[in-house]
Order: C-alpha cells, then structure tokens, then sequence
C-alpha cells in the first residue's frame, strides 16, 4: 500500500516560524479567557472518565440533548475513529471533497475503504464547510448526501461571511465535528466533539466504545469548557472583525504585487504567485527567511498556496521579501 504523505502547516523541523501564515489559526489568539482556563487545569488528576460537565455544557451551548455529544482527542482522532466504526457498520466506499485535509484520505487508506467520486455512491461521505483549503462553500451540495455523512465544521466560527449550506434542521440529520482550538488561536491544546445525528444513540455507544479511557485530557476539557462561555464567544465575535480588516488588507497587497486569488469566506485562501512561481522553491525560500506558507500541491492545487490572514507587521515583511 502506497502511503499518503502527511503535510501539515505549523512548526516543522526548523522549528517556529516568525511569520507563520501556513495554519488556519486564529491570528488574534490566543483567546485569553481560554488561555487563562488551561492554564488553570488541574493535572495532577485524572478528568472524570464520564466526562459529565463538559458534555452538558456542550450540549447546553448548542441545544441538544447531552447523548449526542461525541467528544474525541482532537478532530482528526475522530475522524480516524468515526472511519472504523463506519467500516465495521459496513460502509464500502468513501467520498472525499475535492481539495480537503488530508486525514480523510489517510483514515480511509488505513481500513483500504476505496474513495469514489459520487458522494451518492459512497456509503460514508466527508464534506467540510467553510472547506479547507478553499474557505469555500461544500460542493456538491450538502443537502444531496446520503449515507453516513460526516460535516467538519472546524472553520464554521471563523466564517466571516458568506452563509451555511444547510439550515438548522438539515444538519441535525448528519455528523457535524468541531475542534475550536483553531478558533481560540489555541491548536496546541488537543480537543474535539462532534454533534451526532438524530436517533442516532447507538451509533454514540459504539463510537465510545472505540475510544480509549479519558480521550480527553484536563487541558482538553478546560478547552472546551471555556468554549462554551459568553465571554470566550464575545471575544471571538470581536476577534472575526479584527480578522475581517486584516485580510482586506493582506488580500490588497497581494493583488497588488500580481498574485491571482480564489475568494473565501474565511481568514484563509489560495492564492497563485504570479508568473508561474514554483510555489514549492517558493515555500522553501520563504521558510529559510522565517515565512511559512502552505504549498496547496498536497490538497490537489499545485502551483497555489494557502496563506492564513496574519496581523499588518507580517503581511508587510511577507511582502519586502517577494518584492525584492
């Protein structure tokens, strides 16, 4: 078997970059309020193995009933996990979005479920909206998938326009993910959840029964905990307006120096540099200079990068370099 390689954007073997647009983290964290509650965890102890308080308080934030919560160690945890259960339920075949996070691909690859281009066809089915890399609505539309369909909504709070595909009620017919560490500008801290869907109970005692003792850790749980409280959601709102003016900003200069880019909901996009730059030397050159992007080539977009929507004194020094 052909092993998928994993890219990823962040810290690498260089270690931190100065500059690093190359994550979809918010770039206005880290959220102090949550900063401050993960800091504060108790470690010294385990976290109740029942996860009691947290369950409630994410059920509570999003108006449903507790059994639907399914937390996990991180999104892609879950989505390795959610691909065996799918697997052992039978599942066949899987849909991947066009241009997506790579640990779809991977989970899939670790049970050999073969990938099909019909979403219809497929009896496991991954959409992500806003998407990765594109910040983009989902496409083909959500409201057509069948089957187990899974919908990461790891960039849903830093959508800064443009609306859902699916109303309220849609969604709660499919498995929707969230993993707020992007968000909160905290992706060092592992931890996730996901709503499951209606009447769907047993798929949850089973998907817990694949997961192993206290997924989450005290820092994982003090995460989401602060996710869940007005003061942590206000920040966030005010966060989106910095990040709005950021990237009119960042998306100004670009245009200007002649690079093509594909617009997005998000403080995130793909652009190309102009006059067919090897994106990959690109990159390279950039990293020794302490900039990192994210080369698209690995979400099927060569000779595009994903640049995440950093504050002006990085978009400016990001600019001296290309215009030299």
């Amino acid at each position: 078997m052909n092993q998928v390689p994993r890219i990823h954007g962040g810290p690498d073997a260089l270690g931190a970059p100065l500059y690093d647009f190359s994550t979809n983290s918010n770039a206005c964290g880290p959220c102090p309020q949550a900063l401050a509650a993960v800091q504060a965890a108790d470690a010294t102890r385990y976290p109740d193995a029942g996860y009691t308080a947290v369950r409630a308080a994410l059920a509570a934030f999003h108006g449903v009933e507790a059994w639907r919560i399914a937390l996990a160690g991180s999104a892609s945890e879950f989505i390795f996990r959610i691909t065996a259960w799918a697997v052992r339920q039978g599942a066949r075949s899987v849909c991947l979005p066009t241009h997506a996070y790579g640990d779809y691909a991977h989970a899939a690859q670790a049970w050999s479920l073969p990938v099909v281009a019909d979403a219809n066809a497929a009896t496991l089915v991954w959409a992500c909206e806003p998407s990765s890399p594109l910040g983009q609505a989902h496409s083909p539309a959500l409201a057509s998938l069948r089957g187990t369909v899974v919908l990461d909504s790891a960039y849903a709070p830093l959508r800064l326009e443009g609306q859902p595909s699916l109303g309220a009620s849609q969604r709660q017919q499919l498995w929707q993910l969230f993993s707020p560490n992007k968000a909160l500008g905290l992706t060092g801290v592992r931890a996730a959840y996901a709503i499951a869907p209606l009447e769907a109970q047993a798929a949850v005692q089973q998907l817990e029964f694949l997961a192993p003792s206290w997924v989450l850790g005290a820092h994982g749980v003090a995460l989401l905990m602060a996710w869940t409280q007005a003061d942590t959601q206000a920040w966030l709102q005010a966060s989106l307006q910095t990040l709005a003016a950021w990237k009119q900003r960042q998306t100004s200069l670009l245009h200007a120096a002649g690079w093509i880019l594909q617009a997005s909901d998000t403080p995130f996009f793909c652009a190309r540099p102009p006059l067919d730059v090897d994106t990959v030397a690109l990159c390279a050159t950039l990293r020794a200079q302490g900039i990192k992007l994210r080369d698209a080539t690995s979400f099927g977009l060569p000779g595009w990068v994903r640049l995440g929507v950093l504050p002006p004194a990085a978009q400016d020094h990001l600019l001296s370099i290309l215009n030299r």
